[in-house]
């Protein structure tokens, strides 16, 4: 068995759709229903079972599955809002609960793979590369991401099976619709550009001109074959980036949008005030650390991936049960 926490979420559904298609059906979902949206992720995906993730958190401190083969588990699952400011709520959910399912991990010494964030970088001004030199955190959900990262990077020297955290930049993708303001620039510029033919950016801030901040965009797709190959390959242990490794600018992202819908234009918004000294500017992922452990799969094309999202969007926007 394969368990997948925030298997209703955007990743965690795309990881379940590409274990189905690689023939792996035996899986548990675990996840949070009660936004009232996330449900409709799982109607197109095949697994074994599904627990809310309360339950599951029980049943693990129960050790309820002891003797049961479980192969992996890939913790996707958390609160993504970084707007939201409760901290304690924030280190409940992301960070002491993520130390549970670890140490449940090492003790059944089965594969840990989470997923970090870019967010742990703060502004960037020490650079994305994976380590304390380059990390800071500008709000409640980087901090609780970050404290995960150097808790995980305490027990790593001493733990028998393997543990892979993945920093992830921005990604986008198929399956975010409940994300709702947390959704993909590329999901809301196309939602944009269907009910006005405007893409709407920020204007410039803090020396970038209107639309010129840059950020290190990755296709769903080339998260979920990262984590995949990591299990599959016994990737050696550790933190990685998981991006690109080149940024493009909100602009750039804006255009894809529009060539892919073959209609629009762009105009921009004043910078929110509510965002100042808590957005980061630009992100580009550092590859070496991910290169060095042998990844070599390569990453779409921006082009390419918001061409075929889009597609995707139009043709329903959801994963169906028998693709």
């Amino acid at each position: 068995m394969i368990i997948v926490t925030g298997g209703a979420g955007f990743i965690g559904s795309n990881l379940v759709k590409e274990l189905n298609r690689r023939g792996r059906r035996d899986i548990l979902v675990v996840d949070d229903l009660k936004d009232g949206s996330n449900y409709k992720n799982l109607r197109g995906l095949r697994y074994i079972d599904y627990q809310h993730k309360d339950d599951f958190l029980q049943s693990i401190e129960n050790d309820d599955f002891d003797g049961t083969d479980i192969d992996a588990v890939f913790h996707e699952g958390a609160c993504s809002d970084t707007m939201e400011y409760d901290v304690n709520y924030m280190m409940r959910v992301n960070y002491e609960y993520s130390k549970s399912l670890l140490h449940f991990c090492l003790q059944h010494r089965i594969p840990f793979l989470y997923a970090s964030s870019a967010s742990t970088y703060g502004g960037g001004k020490n650079g994305f590369r994976e380590g304390d030199a380059c990390e800071d955190a500008l709000n409640p959900y980087a901090f609780s991401k970050l404290a995960f990262d150097r808790y995980v990077r305490q027990v790593m020297p001493e733990a028998h099976s393997q543990i892979v955290g993945l920093k992830y930049f921005n990604v986008y993708g198929p399956q975010e619709h409940h994300k709702g303001k947390m959704a993909s620039i590329v999901y809301q510029l196309y939602n944009q550009v269907k009910e006005t033919g405007k893409a709407r950016l920020f204007e410039g801030t803090d020396g970038y001109a209107d639309g010129e901040q840059r950020r290190d965009f990755i296709y769903v797709k080339d998260v979920v074959a990262v984590n995949l190959w990591f299990w599959e390959n016994k990737g050696e242990s550790g933190i990685y980036n998981c991006g690109t490794g080149h940024a493009h600018t909100y602009n750039e992202v804006a255009k894809a949008v529009i060539s892919a819908l073959g209609k629009g234009g762009i105009e921009y918004r004043e910078f929110p005030e509510v965002l100042r000294g808590k957005y980061q500017n630009f992100t580009e992922s550092d590859p070496a650390h991910l290169l060095e452990a042998g990844y070599d799969r390569g990453f779409h094309e921006l082009e390419d991936a918001v061409k075929e999202y889009c597609e995707f969007l139009d043709n329903g926007g959801y994963f169906t049960y028998d693709d």
